[in-house]
């Protein structure tokens, strides 16, 4: 987490690689989940109260709709989880769509587990017509509701649609949102075959973090966001 003082952006990402890139911005304090909602929760609602006026949900995303390739950057105007859907806020999100340009305005579905399987992506986005999933933007967008705060969401796909998640990527995945290479290697060597779509998806991965910072760099010090004070 980074702590640069008062007005500020909350960065909700996943990855402490994510985190990262966001508290590059100078307003910006960024927390890393992990994949553990509840962990995710606490952190975002410390910030809130530390006077966080805006929050948003940034890092990758699996793609759910065939014509999301990796390192395409999408942003969501809202997000979809459980049956509620809850908007982004649209002068920010118009705001990070006239900073970046080329990026397609979707709906964003909040899962609870990374999506291994091109069929559970297909479902999902047959259900919801969501075009990228991830599991940060619901809990940011319910925060977002029971503070009163303006929420809006840049995600970069990193997994396409078609792209099985091989095992050695979810092992790899603490809880604290850092990576940790022995569990690959560990499940490399259990499952050799698995190598060529870790190699993909390193590629993938690379492209990704490319577009994340070049979507910060030009979103600038407040990420977009149009009323800091």
């Amino acid at each position: 987490m980074s702590d640069k003082g008062a007005g500020f952006v909350i960065a909700a990402t996943g990855l402490c690689a994510e985190a990262r890139i966001a508290a590059r911005s100078g307003s910006v304090r960024a927390v890393a989940g992990g994949g553990d909602t509840a962990r995710l929760e606490e952190l975002v609602r410390q910030l809130a109260a530390q006077g966080g006026e805006a929050i948003l949900s940034f890092g990758i995303a699996a793609g759910l709709a065939p014509q999301c390739s990796a390192g395409a950057c999408l942003i969501g105007h809202e997000v979809v989880y459980q049956g509620c859907t809850y908007s982004a806020d649209p002068a920010w999100t118009t705001s990070i769509k006239k900073l970046i340009g080329k990026a397609d305005l979707v709906r964003i579905a909040g899962v609870d587990r990374p999506l291994v399987r091109p069929s559970e992506k297909q479902a999902l986005h047959q259900a919801s017509s969501a075009a990228a999933a991830d599991m940060e933007s619901h809990v940011v967008a319910r925060l977002a509701a029971v503070f009163a705060l303006p929420f809006a969401v840049l995600r970069v796909i990193v997994d396409p649609a078609e792209l099985e998640l091989p095992p050695a990527a979810l092992a790899g995945m603490r809880a604290d949102g850092r990576l940790d290479v022995g569990a690959v290697l560990a499940s490399l060597v259990r499952r050799p075959r698995q190598l060529p779509g870790l190699i993909r998806l390193v590629g993938d991965a690379g492209r990704a973090r490319a577009a994340l910072l070049h979507c910060s760099d030009l979103l600038g010090s407040r990420l977009g966001f149009h009323d800091l004070s």
